[in-house]
Formats: structure tokens, C-alpha cells, sequence
């Protein structure tokens, strides 16, 4: 089987090679000044270059589950260095923080909020952990059960708001722009399985100031579940 996977993976390689202009990396060889910086969930399902069908040097990607912006320096969490590099050493000006439909980490951690239950591998518990009193906010101050959607997409949206506001709240986002998005294949926000729906720019949620940031074509990509 891995050596089977082994050529799968060398053939998919072939294929991205062949797909690639003749200077599609001529001008990045030097360097790189890549405009958005996109944290996204690191779920198989969910791909950040695919979604953003992002041509090389346009897209700095950071992925992990629960799509998280920080990292643990020194027992303090802070902005992860994977998003403050970008902002700091290559001139991005648009963070792009991605949720999911479905997401399995928001959904583990849900589990931990109602029942104490968490993943036994210590990697994956502590994920679950650092998005635990997110959840446990969101539950508290967000989600509704009237609401037709479920509480896991509910809580799915919340911690995009919660990872926009801590790199608002970094001195390295500068002025750059930070825009917040849920990646939807579960019909949750419309029809269209792949569509990435706004749902916070620079903190705000209020949907008609979202709309007013995109245009007319763009308007049904604004949406909240909350």
C-alpha cells in the first residue's frame, strides 16, 4: 500500500509540473511577497490553495486544526510565527482566517464542553484544549438551538470571529486587513459545495457593512449563522 501511495504521490507531482508555466516560479526564485496569508483547517477536505485557486506566490498558507492563529511561546499563547512572518518579513497585507463546515477539532472540542470527553492522543488533546474555552464561550454567549443550523457550524463560525479578533489584537497585523470566512460543503450558508462565505472583515459582522465591502456579483458570499 505505501509504496503504491509512494507513486501516487510522485505522479500527482508529475502533474502539478506539467500544469506549470514556464515561469510560473521565475519571478519567486529570490524571494517571496505573497499578498494574503490564509490560516486554514489542515482537513483533507478543505484546500487552501484549491479554494483561492492560488497560482505560486500568491498565497502563504498556515494550516492546522481548528484553525488556530496562535502558537505557545514561553507558556503564553501569541500569535503564531507562521502568520506574524508574512505580516512582518514579506510585505502581506490580507490575512485570511478559513473555518469549515463540519470541522472535526470544533466538533471534539464541543465534545469536551458537554461531557469532559477528550482525545486520547496528547497532540490532539492539546488542540482541542486551546479551542476549548472558545467553545465553551461560544456555547455561553452565541449559539442558538433555534437556529436551523447546527450548533457545531454555529460554533465553527464563532471561532473564525475569536481567531480574527486575537491577530487584530497582534502588534504585527500592522494595517494589513483581516478578513474572516467559512469554507462550506454541508449546505450550511447556500448550495454551492466549495463556496468560502464572509462573515467578519477587520471585526466587523454587522452583514450590511459586509456587503457594502463586496460587490454586487459577491453580495450572496456574505452570511452569518449566528
Amino acid at each position: 500500500m505505501s509504496r503504491r501511495l509512494l507513486a501516487d504521490l510522485l505522479d500527482r507531482n508529475d502533474d502539478h509540473v506539467a500544469s506549470l508555466s514556464s515561469d510560473a516560479l521565475s519571478a519567486h526564485r529570490d524571494g517571496q511577497r505573497p499578498p494574503v496569508v490564509s490560516v486554514c483547517c489542515s482537513d483533507s477536505r478543505v484546500s487552501q490553495e484549491g479554494m483561492w485557486e492560488a497560482d505560486p506566490g500568491y498565497l502563504f498558507t498556515v494550516g492546522n486544526i481548528g484553525n488556530r492563529v496562535t502558537a505557545a511561546v514561553d507558556g503564553e499563547q501569541m500569535l503564531s510565527g507562521s502568520v506574524a512572518y508574512p505580516l512582518c518579513h514579506t510585505d502581506t497585507g490580507v490575512v485570511a482566517v478559513v473555518g469549515h463546515t463540519g470541522c472535526g477539532a470544533v466538533g471534539a472540542t464541543l465534545d469536551a464542553a458537554r461531557d469532559g470527553t477528550f482525545p486520547t492522543d496528547p497532540g490532539v488533546r492539546s488542540d482541542v484544549e486551546e479551542l476549548l474555552p472558545i467553545v465553551e464561550r461560544g456555547l455561553d454567549a452565541a449559539v442558538s438551538e433555534t437556529v436551523a443550523a447546527s450548533v457545531r457550524n454555529q460554533l465553527v463560525e464563532y471561532n473564525v470571529h475569536e481567531q480574527v479578533a486575537i491577530v487584530r489584537g497582534s502588534d504585527a497585523v500592522g494595517d494589513a486587513d483581516v478578513y474572516g470566512f467559512v469554507y462550506d460543503f454541508h449546505g450550511a450558508y447556500g448550495d454551492r459545495d466549495g463556496a468560502t462565505y464572509l462573515v467578519n472583515a477587520n471585526g466587523t459582522r454587522d452583514l450590511d457593512r459586509l456587503r457594502g465591502l463586496v460587490d454586487d456579483a459577491h453580495a450572496d458570499r456574505v452570511d452569518t449563522l449566528l
